[in-house]
């Protein structure tokens, strides 16, 4: 099943600039921990998406821009190598085909991602606010059905055309509605923050 696009609101499709999030040039990066007594059993694991989709309206400064976010969970990548190089010493030992496959199969089944019955995991802007740091969003999560709101620092580029948003933070799977991986009561288990980085990069209509 395809996810549905997310509709834009008619007043800011009217009066401001209209971007669509380019998914050649974004990405979505989630770190996650193995934890528990038996934790040398599992691994770290990274996994990307590349096939972001959405739109942003810009109407004057940032703080009056709104956006939506798509993120299939069918289009999620695990232990990619060169995705996992680049993170570093946490995920430097190799992870077989079989663990991969393993891990995509319980990421997207019923007790997380939940795929069969929900394509995608939605992000929209609630308000976005200027900080004394940057930027950040109040954004509305929907992640297998269930709906929670996030704070999301990110920093801006913006050029003629062109947005550039980037950021990283830390969140509990149980705070989106998720319930964390956890084998043998608990001694090999996920942890429950897990990383989040993106980069995403809309162009003008």
């Amino acid at each position: 099943m395809k996810p549905a696009p997310l509709a834009q609101p008619a007043a800011q499709a009217v009066s401001g600039a209209h971007y669509r999030i380019d998914p050649a040039q974004s990405e979505l990066t989630v770190l996650v921990h193995r934890a528990g007594i038996m934790a040398s059993l599992g691994h770290n694991h990274v996994i990307v998406n590349r096939a972001l989709s959405g739109w942003v309206t810009v109407a004057g400064p940032p703080s009056a821009a709104a956006f939506a976010l798509i993120v299939p969970a069918a289009d999620f990548v695990v232990d990619d190598a060169e995705a996992r190089n680049a993170e570093g010493a946490d995920f430097s030992e190799a992870v077989s085909e079989d663990a991969k496959a393993g891990t995509a199969h319980n990421m997207l089944g019923g007790g997380l991602l939940d795929a069969a019955d929900h394509p995608a995991v939605t992000v929209r802007s609630l308000r976005v606010a200027e900080t004394l740091g940057g930027l950040e969003a109040t954004v509305a999560i929907e992640a297998a059905g269930h709906e929670s709101q996030l704070t999301v620092p990110f920093t801006l580029d913006r050029s003629s055309g062109r947005l550039s948003v980037t950021g990283a933070l830390t969140v509990r799977q149980t705070a989106l509605g998720l319930t964390p991986l956890s084998l043998f009561l608990g001694a090999l288990r996920v942890e429950d923050a897990i990383g989040l980085k993106f980069k995403l990069v809309a162009t003008a209509d």
